[in-house]
């Protein structure tokens, strides 16, 4: 029989201990997938590490780590190769430890199929329904759930029905949820002896279903012929120009004859359909229009490129074109917005919280992100969408998604490769989540931002001031109010036109419904923030005074304004002398246990890393600090030059 060319690639997980990297191994020992050496090494390291009494243990094969054999348990994915006679794959093994949910998920991604295991002890884990689910969501179709263990269970049939029975409503389960997969296979196996792995079990003489061996031989694979629209995200720009004369000694003749003396290739993967020469393409977002000159194939020329294809294009005239950028059918474009509904499964230990900003970055570009909208969390008991105002690590749940600019996408189930993303903290760069873009939202399309007669510019001309905010951060009592009076004194005194927003002021009225949980502290600033952008426009000069615990909400609201316009002023005063203060009891109440979520009590303050000006509250007059704010003002060009000016002593 002849080999496919396609190669398959299968997903092994499931829970700790469930079996996966024995599975692997002991199919790659039964198909002579291990050569004589590998084979040498996994005796000596089985009569030296194994767990498998005088048997080998097949789980050294794939757990390569010194952590992974120490612990009995797979960290990271390993990937093994394995072929028969008329098929070849991609085996990987990945990590069933609720921790590395983040190794799984990403390994999910790129695989065609998945084999999901359970231990026939123990049954269904929420680890497995939540493998099962993160495979739906990456567009897995074919399972294949695994008994494994069933040894010790005395092969009982009535145990594998049981548990039959819970897959079949699993799969229920997920198409209630809207992902709907195949009817899975189940097999009863011993991985460790091997049964049912590539031949039938006499074990298992009441079950007539296939072996695993016989369920890889027939899953089909993805259709790639089936065309939404050639996508092909430039991951590279291969560009010979000055060292051109250089590479003539490393590139073949067909290639160094193809062209000019600057070869330009657009280098990427090709998804979603199929290029050909003289094709009329778009590149995007710009949408300038031209079509493809040609198609190289590693050093071979083609005139077309098929889904699934690395390549690099060059493309008629001189274009601007730069990684990230999407090439595709001028008359097949992709949809560009700016906000979407989108999938996640969150992989970080900080919570996903809305409000917050974020990268965000896919095959089609990056851009700013925020979580505008936490619409639910996705239970793992029967998969439905719960309430929820923040998701944690390895959380699967579905938010509204705002962007910086507009990006070309496709939604997931339509191109996987132009619909997926992932998140990046910004202060950390942690990929915080991945994700899958269900569709855009529409009323993006409708709201459109309203040129307005009056610029900024003549609203602060009028005023003779350069608008500003001026935002005072700090523990409670640690004298930002008072500051913020004194400065807004003074600089009335000097003709400025200012405006004060104080933190508890603002929580009577435009913030009254929020509490002091994270997500509302971090709605609470941006909704200072964004009144505070508002009024800069009006041409005022604002002055703000809130705790802002958070880093990176400070940081959210200094990127709503241009540079230099914005001024971070840190009120360091130690935590001993606000609690001494206390003026309202606070501090009091929430050493008792009384006020959750006080900050510098029971929630942190993170302090500025590079605020504008620190003052030293604690050992200074207010007049003192006030007077250095305004110093700073002058200083930068806001204010002024200085003129004799009497600090008033009342309000101080």
């Amino acid at each position: 029989m002849k080999t496919s060319d396609a190669v398959l690639r299968i997903l092994a997980c499931g829970s700790v201990d469930d079996g996966k990297s024995t599975l692997i191994g002991h199919l790659l020992f039964l198909t002579g997938n291990l050569a004589e050496d590998q084979l040498r090494v996994l005796y000596e390291e089985s009569a030296r590490l194994g767990r498998s009494g005088a048997a080998p243990d097949y789980s050294l094969l794939l757990d390569g780590l010194l952590a992974e054999r120490q612990q009995g348990i797979t960290i990271d994915v390993a990937h093994r190769y394995l072929a028969t006679a008329t098929r070849k794959y991609i085996l990987a093994d990945a990590p069933g430890h609720e921790q590395y949910t983040r190794n799984m998920a990403t390994a999910a991604s790129r695989c065609d199929a998945a084999i999901l295991l359970l231990d026939a002890t123990t049954g269904f884990l929420p680890q497995t329904r939540r493998h099962a689910l993160i495979c739906a969501l990456f567009g897995i179709r074919q399972l294949l759930l695994v008994v494994n263990k069933m040894d010790l269970t005395g092969w009982s049939r009535e145990r594998f029905l049981e548990i039959s029975d819970h897959c079949r409503q699993l799969t229920e389960d997920l198409t209630l949820f809207g992902v709907c997969p195949e009817q899975p296979v189940v097999v009863p196996v011993s991985a460790l002896a091997g049964d049912n792995l590539t031949a039938r079990s006499p074990h298992t003489s009441w079950y007539d279903g296939p072996t695993v061996l016989d369920w890889l031989q027939s899953v089909p694979c993805a259709d790639l012929r089936r065309d939404n629209g050639a996508r092909l995200p430039v991951q590279y720009v291969l560009h010979a120009g000055q060292q051109w004369a250089d590479s003539r000694q490393v590139l073949p003749e067909l290639l160094r004859s193809s062209g000019s003396d600057v070869f330009r290739g657009y280098c990427g993967h090709l998804s979603g359909g199929s290029l050909q020469q003289g094709e009329r393409v778009a590149i995007l977002p710009s949408g300038v229009e031209t079509s493809v000159q040609q198609i190289w194939s590693g050093f071979r020329l083609i005139e077309k490129a098929e889904p699934g294809q690395e390549i690099a294009l060059t493309l008629a005239g001189e274009q601007d074109v730069v990684r990230g950028d999407c090439i595709v059918p001028a008359g097949n474009r992709p949809e560009q917005a700016d906000r979407f509904k989108v999938r996640v499964v969150c992989l970080d230990t900080q919570a996903l919280l809305p409000g917050r900003r974020y990268r965000f970055r896919s095959a089609c570009g990056s851009a700013t992100a925020e979580i505008t909208r936490i619409r639910n969390r996705i239970g793992l008991a029967s998969y439905q969408r719960l309430a929820a105002d923040r998701l944690e690590m390895n959380d699967v749940g579905e938010v509204e998604l705002q962007l910086s600019r507009q990006l070309p996408f496709d939604p997931f189930d339509r191109n996987s490769q132009t619909g997926s993303f992932v998140l990046i903290d910004q202060g950390s760069h942690a990929s915080v989540a991945c994700g899958m873009i269900l569709h855009p939202l529409r009323r993006a399309a409708n709201i459109h931002r309203h040129r307005e007669t009056v610029a900024p510019d003549e609203r602060a001309l009028l005023k003779a001031q350069r608008p500003c905010v001026i935002w005072l951060t700090g523990l409670s009592a640690s004298g930002k109010s008072s500051i913020a009076n004194a400065l807004e004194r003074l600089l009335v005194d000097q003709g400025c036109h200012t405006m004060l927003l104080d933190g508890d002021n603002i929580r009577h009225g435009l913030n009254r419904d929020l509490g002091f949980t994270e997500p509302d502290r971090i709605e609470n600033i941006r909704r200072i923030g964004e009144v505070a952008k508002l009024m800069t426009e009006a041409g005022l000069i604002v002055i703000t005074a809130f705790i802002s615990p958070y880093r990176s909400d400070r940081d959210m609201v200094r990127q709503m304004f241009a540079e230099g316009d914005f001024f971070e002023i840190h009120v360091a005063t130690p935590l001993e002398v606000c609690e001494q203060r206390d003026p309202k009891g606070l501090y009091r109440l929430a050493r008792s246990g009384v006020i959750p979520n006080f900050t510098g009590i029971n929630s942190p303050y993170e302090e500025p890393l590079q605020a504008e000006l620190v003052l030293a509250a604690g050992a200074s007059q207010t007049a003192d600090d006030a007077m250095a704010i305004v110093g700073m003002l002058r200083s930068c060009g806001k204010l002024q030059p200085a003129t004799d000016q009497a600090v008033p002593e009342e309000g101080v």
